[in-house]
Formats: C-alpha cells, sequence, structure tokens
C-alpha cells in the first residue's frame, strides 16, 4: 500500500499500449506486460499517457485497456489514468470514465497547443478536478504543451482537496525545490535523468518510461536515497545514464515499445500514426546501446 507521503507509490511505468499489426489495441499482451513490469519492480502504472499513445487511441479503447490491466495486476498496484485534452470536456470525460473504469486516480494534463490564459489553466484541472472523486497528480511538461503551470497557479491548484501530487517534467528542479516547500505536494520526477535530482530536491519518486526496463534499478536507487546512502545513489544513477540516454534518443514511447518487444513482454513494436515503430536498423542500434548498458532478456 501507498503511504501520505507516496501516494501513488514511488516507481509509476508510463506503460506503452500494446497493438497488433494494424493498430488493433492487445489487450491480452497489455495484461502480460503490465505483470511483466510489476514484477520488476514497478509498483504503479500509468495508462493512457502520450507514452501509451493516448492520442490516437478512443474513449472505448482506454476504458477497455484500463480494466483488462486492473484485472491482471489486482487491486494492489496503483493505476493512473490520462486525462489529457485542450479539449476541457473531452479531458473531463476521460477523467470519468477513468473513474467508472477502476483507476486509482487521475494524471491530469496541462492543455497543449492552445495556449490559454493562467486563469483559463486553472479553470481547465478544477473542471477534470471536481469531475471525480479520485485524487489526481497535475503533469506540468511545457516542452509538449507550450504552456507552464506559473508558480501562481500551481500554489492555488495546491490548495484543491484531490490534488495530491505533480509530475514535473520542466527540467527545473531549482523551482521543484521550492514549489515543494511551498506546496506540501508529493513531487515525481517526469524526466527519468533528473529522478536523483528531484529526489534530493524533496520529490519522491519517478513516472518514467526508462522503466519498462530498469524498475528495479530506480527503486533501488530511490530507496538509497531514502537510506541515506548517497554513494549507492549516485552509482546507480550513473548506470542508469545510457539506459536514460538510448529510451530517449528519438520518441519515448518507440523506443519503450521496441525495448519491451525485445525482451519478450509483448509480441509486436506496432503503433498508431503519426507514431511509426523502429525501422530494423533503429531497433538494432537501440538494443545494442541497452545490451551495452548492461540490459539483456
Amino acid at each position: 500500500m501507498t503511504s501520505t507521503s507516496r501516494p501513488f507509490g514511488t516507481v509509476l511505468t508510463a506503460m506503452v499500449t500494446p497493438m497488433h499489426e494494424g493498430g488493433a489495441l492487445d489487450l491480452a499482451s497489455a495484461q502480460a506486460l503490465a505483470r511483466f513490469l510489476v514484477a520488476r519492480g514497478s509498483d504503479g502504472l500509468v495508462l493512457s499517457g502520450t507514452t501509451g499513445e493516448a492520442p490516437t487511441t478512443h474513449a472505448p479503447e482506454k476504458v477497455d485497456l484500463l480494466q483488462a490491466v486492473r484485472e491482471a495486476v489486482g487491486p494492489d498496484v496503483t493505476i493512473l489514468t490520462g486525462a489529457g485534452s485542450n479539449d476541457t470536456a473531452h479531458a473531463v470525460r476521460m477523467a470519468e470514465q477513468g473513474e467508472e473504469a477502476g483507476a486509482d486516480g487521475i494524471l491530469a494534463l496541462t492543455p497543449y497547443y492552445s495556449k490559454p490564459s493562467q486563469a483559463g489553466v486553472v479553470a481547465h484541472f478544477r473542471a477534470i478536478l471536481g469531475a471525480t472523486g479520485l485524487p489526481a497528480m497535475l503533469y506540468d511538461i511545457p516542452g509538449r504543451t507550450a504552456l507552464a503551470i506559473s508558480d501562481e497557479s500551481m500554489d492555488e491548484l495546491a490548495a484543491h482537496p484531490r490534488v495530491v501530487a505533480v509530475k514535473d517534467a520542466t527540467g527545473d528542479v531549482a523551482q521543484a525545490k521550492a514549489r515543494i516547500e511551498r506546496t506540501g505536494l508529493a513531487w515525481y520526477s517526469g524526466d527519468d535523468a533528473l529522478t536523483l535530482e528531484f529526489l534530493r530536491a524533496g520529490g519522491v519518486g519517478v513516472v518514467s518510461v526508462s522503466s519498462h526496463v530498469v524498475s528495479a534499478e530506480l527503486a533501488a536507487m530511490i530507496a538509497a536515497h531514502d537510506a541515506g546512502d548517497d554513494a549507492e545513489a549516485d552509482r546507480i544513477h550513473e548506470s542508469l545514464l545510457p539506459v536514460h540516454e538510448a529510451v530517449f534518443t528519438g520518441p519515448g514511447a518507440t523506443n519503450a515499445k521496441s525495448a519491451v518487444h525485445w525482451l519478450g513482454a509483448i509480441p509486436s513494436r506496432a503503433m498508431r500514426l503519426p507514431l511509426l515503430p523502429n525501422t530494423p536498423a533503429e531497433h538494432e542500434a537501440l538494443i545494442s546501446r541497452l545490451t551495452a548498458a548492461g540490459i539483456h532478456p
């Protein structure tokens, strides 16, 4: 079970969505992948995020995926479901359907592309928060949305009773430290390579893509940090940097799907446009880099 200081766990994998050749969801493989990730050290899963190709999956598919994964992992593994859209009404429906399908929490994304005012950002989040009784993690990733959550908006939203955590993909550790101290929210790194820095700034865990292949190692790094073993935390961090670099050389969703296919966790690397599976050369280059970093099937 999670603690109040880690409301959603410690290592949450932003899970890829397995697909059949042709693009149909492969729910049996999603169940197998979810069990694989939990067995290797993930104590939470994020479904229907960007890494899960949420922009190209539809409402019934998101519900089917969540229900299938919940059936596979049982009640004790935390599942967050994404509510990411620049159409607030659409994001609200995703949150509502996620709650009905058995999610433990909502990953609420800043509205992308439209570039609303900060008042609009707050109103967008408030609409999502008011749609369910679930706790929420706010997702701040200006590199994708072209819009950051301001200090004032973050402070206002932190006072909402259902906001319990933040996934921070801003790359700004100093800002995170100040916000953690001001708001008291549980802070999760949204950038694998900065996880240790975020922990040292007061963070509690990571929402990770690299954890498709290194969940146990990330968990061990966090445990070393918690135990005050800075040398061991540094050692693990340094050992993981080549893995992070490999996974994020190109689209993380594409490379994560390639990696778990290589590990035998899913049978296909199929994706939906506009994302394409890695070419054979790209796949081999990724596997070569992962192997050099000590990852093996």
